[in-house]
C-alpha cells in the first residue's frame, strides 16, 4: 500500500461526503435518516459537516441506508507488512 497524502481528518471529512451522498441518493432528508438510524439529527449534522461521529452511529447509518456490508468488510481484508506478522497471527 502506498503512502497518503491524506490526514486522518480529511479521510474522515470524505467519507462524511460519501455517505451525505448516499443519504441524498436514498432521497432522505437529515431528519428523515435520523429517525430511521435512531441517530441524533444533530450527530448527523455534525459527521456530514465536520466527519466527527461515533462507530456505533457509524454502523447505525450504514444499516439505515443499507450499506451494513462496507462496514462488515472494514478491516477485512487487510494485507500482510510482513512475515513477522503472519507469524505473530497464528502464536
Amino acid at each position: 500500500m502506498g503512502f497518503t497524502w491524506e490526514t486522518p481528518e480529511e479521510m474522515d471529512l470524505a467519507l462524511a461526503q460519501r455517505l451525505r451522498g448516499i443519504r441524498k441518493r436514498r432521497g432522505l432528508t437529515q431528519q428523515q435518516l435520523s429517525e430511521k438510524s435512531n441517530v441524533s439529527f444533530g450527530s448527523i449534522k455534525r459527521f456530514e459537516s465536520t466527519g466527527l461521529i461515533s462507530l456505533i452511529s457509524l454502523t447505525r447509518l450504514a444499516v439505515a441506508l443499507d450499506c451494513a456490508d462496507a462496514i462488515r468488510q472494514l478491516f477485512a481484508d487487510v494485507t500482510y507488512n510482513s512475515i513477522e506478522e503472519v507469524i505473530r497471527e497464528r502464536t
